[in-house]
């Protein structure tokens, strides 16, 4: 048999693959709409996305998955997929810090999947008051990066909130200079989100000490305003350099190589766990020695790893803070209800956040 033969019978098995999945995924979409009518005959404002279920799905995908295709490709494959059935079920409204192009759009994307309607905010605590009054099903905003540490502004709010964190993302960040000129020594400005601005710092030390450097709110709106500004540039992602057409002058000019950020998905609702949960909670100690201590001591005794801490002020005084904390487990597996129920008593104030699967891809 030839080559042109053999290719040509691939194809044919390729033809014949296509229509299968084409049949198998339609299918997979019908059950979807019946499990939506189930769920609204049962209850009316039923939620129709479930964190905990969608985490161990997509686990369960990377753990039989055998190759040539890689673990995260699968997995980023079923997502669409998940995305593409879910918005039968219930069209999801998610809101985040905007405008469009910025790197929490692409958190929700990753998360979420591309069926969902993004809705962009002025500020993250417009995406929490989004959420609050229901206008958008979930919201995703930042909370931490590697390089630069905590958005405190998102910690700030989840102390007057009512919303529950039900989900995190980690996004490798990638930032690229862009802009309308063709060479570097053309640029005079540099506009970005102060964030993004300390992450290359080095590079921009390096490569254009001469430039001027401004903050703006978002990298998306410092791609906006370069789009109609000769001699400048804005440090920003692929998403950026698409809806605002403008040429990558640069690639990857992050100082650290791993920069990533944590986005945190919140709502109003709660997530059952998934078998691989963290729990977030805020809470105040006593104004005693040794309050912090004695405030932690429940979830050493229970055998609880702590993976984060940060302090933040209460605003309710001076030197006076609150802290929050990440835990490994969900707030329902006994020894954490139990660590938490011994904890309780030792500080002056302990709000749980919320309990969410670990981030998948």
């Amino acid at each position: 048999m030839g080559d042109q033969e053999k290719l040509r019978e691939m194809r044919e098995r390729i033809d014949m693959l296509d229509i299968q999945i084409q049949d198998l995924i339609n299918q997979r979409a019908m059950a979807a709409k019946d499990v939506a009518r189930i769920k609204l005959e049962e209850d009316k404002d039923a939620f129709f996305y479930r964190p905990e279920r969608e985490a161990a799905i997509l686990k369960q995908i990377q753990k039989r998955n055998r190759g040539p295709m890689g673990d995260e490709e699968m997995a980023r494959l079923f997502r669409e997929l998940m995305s593409a059935c879910l918005a039968l079920e219930q069209p999801m409204k998610v809101a985040f810090l905007g405008p469009e192009g910025t790197f929490t759009q692409a958190a929700a994307l990753k998360h979420f999947g591309h069926s969902i309607r993004t809705v962009p905010m002025g500020s993250i605590s417009d995406v929490f008051r989004e959420v609050e009054s229901g206008i958008a099903h979930y919201g995703v905003v930042p909370v931490e990066n590697s390089t630069e540490g905590v958005i405190n502004h998102t910690l700030d709010l989840f102390m007057r909130s009512s919303l529950s964190i039900c989900g995190e993302v980690n996004l490798r960040i990638h930032h690229h200079l862009l802009s309308l000129e063709s060479e570097l020594n053309g640029v005079t400005k540099v506009y970005s989100h102060q964030q993004s601005l300390a992450q290359c710092r080095l590079w921009l030390d390096r490569n254009l000490p001469q430039a001027e450097q401004l903050t703006v709110g978002s990298n998306a709106e410092a791609a906006r305003l370069v789009g109609s500004e000769k001699g400048s540039a804005a440090i920003a992602g692929e998403m950026a350099a698409e809806l605002y057409q403008l040429k990558g002058l640069a690639r990857n000019i992050e100082d650290e190589p791993d920069n990533t950020t944590r986005f945190l998905v919140i709502g109003r609702q709660k997530a059952f766990p998934s078998g691989e949960d963290k729990t977030t909670f805020l809470c105040a100690t006593r104004n005693v020695a040794g309050g912090l201590s004695a405030l932690l001591l429940p979830l050493s005794r229970h055998g609880i790893s702590m993976s984060r801490i940060e302090s933040r002020p209460s605003r309710q005084g001076n030197w006076d803070y609150v802290f929050f904390i990440d835990i490994d487990g969900h707030q329902d597996d006994p020894h954490i209800a139990e660590a938490l129920e011994a904890l309780r008593p030792e500080a002056r104030m302990l709000k749980l956040l919320g309990s969410y699967p670990k981030a998948v891809l």
